[in-house]
């Protein structure tokens, strides 16, 4: 029998009578229905929407949080072990909204979203505490992206570029490489670790098996990333309030390092299980489900998340965060609901394609629809000098490609162009966990544009490569130098690189 909740008014007004001379009843309540993460409080005629609540229950307190205010109910999330609650246990107000710990104590840490460690380590004794959720810096607090953020990963750097303080969506099918992309990043931040450009990395894994996350903080240890990384796991046997709240509290701690001037990257993994997690405790509170059953505001729940990314004006210590949101598509439908969601809220989005994937393409990034809004702005001059026809080669030699398997008879004009185009896709090809520095992949593509990869087989190209940078860090270093302090081409430079790749092929085998 469903409980009535005007029903049981009375007999629960009879029960909080009793502590009235010593409290207000307004600020006290009663569980009157729970599960699932979910309690349907009596009372609290002063809870305010998103206020911190607190349920005393005979195995101690449990923290939860008001999402519905309705007439005579409240209906609220509870962190913790909801299965310690039970009807008729008391609840008061605490007149706070959620916090979480933030500070240089987090970092090399692998916590939950409330701030407490999963790792074994000690308990954090954060420096202070940020709100978990807050009103995104206004357009005057900001300024235009402008400075890269590098991720090592030559097919993004030169063609989908990346600023700081950007919102840039990684999306795909599941088994694409969407998670690599995103931990080749937070490695290629070690060498500027300890400089003023240095990135805190916060990594925020959403409904992730254990197993998973696990295998990320090794790889990351592996690597000297967890130095600058925090890890905040909300896993997926966690509870759906958790899973909901985990993004807001990577935010929340990398704002810490924003607001004190410092550049840090955001990757959520994945905003999907977010979602899913949401209109679960939506349903559950019966808001009424929308379009493929999500509530009306599960816009609001990722545009207020991204929209705090930004690079802070410097005024306000010229700090940024950049996000990487990533979306998991169901068998390529990036026109379902979140994905479209959450592509109108960023500034370009990677698309990862599996049938580039499986063709041993990897990074298996689509140029045709992956974009970068910021674009040149965010690259060095040297990169948007010699990458700006790559993305139209690269479409070129994908139409040239289907044309050229009718078995046409092809002039040499476009023979020449496919063998341009089957170069430069052999040369983008990267391993994973191997980010290259920026000036490596200035030279790399500079070769590929300029023709010295057409002759060369193509199971070669990546030795080609391999070989040339070595070259460039001993007999061709002179130029390199010049090419890193510059980080732009003139004439003379240009001409200097030509020979010295001309020296390097006449005596490559």
């Amino acid at each position: 029998m469903k409980i009535r909740t005007d029903e049981i008014t009375s007999v629960i007004k009879q029960e909080i009578a009793q502590f009235s001379d010593r409290l207000e009843v307004s600020d006290v309540g009663q569980v009157v229905e729970v599960g699932d993460g979910i309690a349907r409080i009596y009372g609290l005629g002063a809870a305010m929407a998103a206020e911190l609540l607190e349920i005393e229950t005979s195995e101690g307190s449990v923290m939860a949080q008001a999402m519905n205010l309705e007439a005579d109910t409240v209906g609220a999330v509870i962190f913790g072990d909801y299965l310690k609650v039970r009807e008729g246990d008391t609840v008061r107000s605490t007149g706070r909204l959620l916090e979480v710990p933030a500070g240089e104590e987090l970092l090399g840490r692998v916590v939950n979203p409330l701030g407490q460690p999963l790792d074994g380590g000690p308990a954090i004794n954060a420096s202070e505490t940020r709100k978990l959720d807050i009103v995104a810096p206004g357009i005057a607090e900001r300024q235009p992206v402008m400075q890269p953020l590098q991720t090592g990963i030559k097919a993004i750097d030169s063609m989908i570029p990346i600023g700081r303080g950007q919102r840039e969506l990684i999306i795909g099918d599941r088994k694409t490489g969407k998670t690599a992309v995103a931990i080749d990043t937070i490695i290629n931040q070690k060498k500027f670790w300890g400089t003023k450009d240095a990135v805190v990395c916060i990594y925020v894994a959403v409904g992730q098996k254990e197993s998973t996350v696990a295998g990320v903080v090794d790889t990351l240890k592996k690597h000297g990333a967890m130095d600058y990384t925090i890890v905040v796991n909300a896993s997926a046997s966690d509870p759906a309030p958790l899973q909901y709240i985990a993004p807001y509290a990577g935010c929340a701690m990398g704002e810490y390092f924003m607001w004190k001037g410092q550049h840090v990257l955001c990757i959520y993994d994945d905003l999907s299980k977010q979602a899913t997690a949401y209109r679960q405790l939506s349903l559950l509170l019966r808001r009424p489900p929308g379009r493929e059953a999500y509530p009306g505001d599960v816009f609001y729940l990722h545009s207020r998340l991204l929209e705090r990314a930004t690079k802070l004006s410097d005024e306000n210590g010229g700090g940024s965060l950049t996000a990487l949101p990533v979306i998991e598509t169901q068998e390529g439908d990036v026109s379902a609901y979140i994905p479209t969601n959450v592509i109108s809220i960023t500034d370009g989005q990677i698309y990862l394609e599996p049938d580039l994937f499986f063709a041993g393409v990897r990074p298996a990034i689509n140029v045709g629809i992956s974009v970068s809004r910021v674009g040149g702005n965010a690259q060095i001059k040297a990169m948007k000098q010699i990458a700006g026809s790559l993305r139209l080669d690269l479409a070129a030699y994908r139409e040239l490609e289907a044309f050229a398997q009718l078995g046409t008879e092809l002039d040499k004009a476009t023979q020449r162009q496919l063998d341009r185009g089957a170069a430069m896709v052999e040369l983008l090809k990267q391993p994973q966990f191997v980010p290259m520095d920026v000036i490596d992949q200035v030279i790399s593509i500079f070769a590929g544009t300029k023709g010295y990869l057409d002759d060369v087989d193509k199971d070669d190209v990546a030795r080609f490569e391999r070989d040339l940078i070595e070259y460039m860090q001993g007999a061709g270093k002179a130029v390199r130098d010049e090419l890193a302090s510059k980080r732009a081409f003139n004439d003379e430079l240009t001409e200097r690189l030509n020979a010295t790749i001309r020296d390097f092929k006449a005596n490559w085998k």
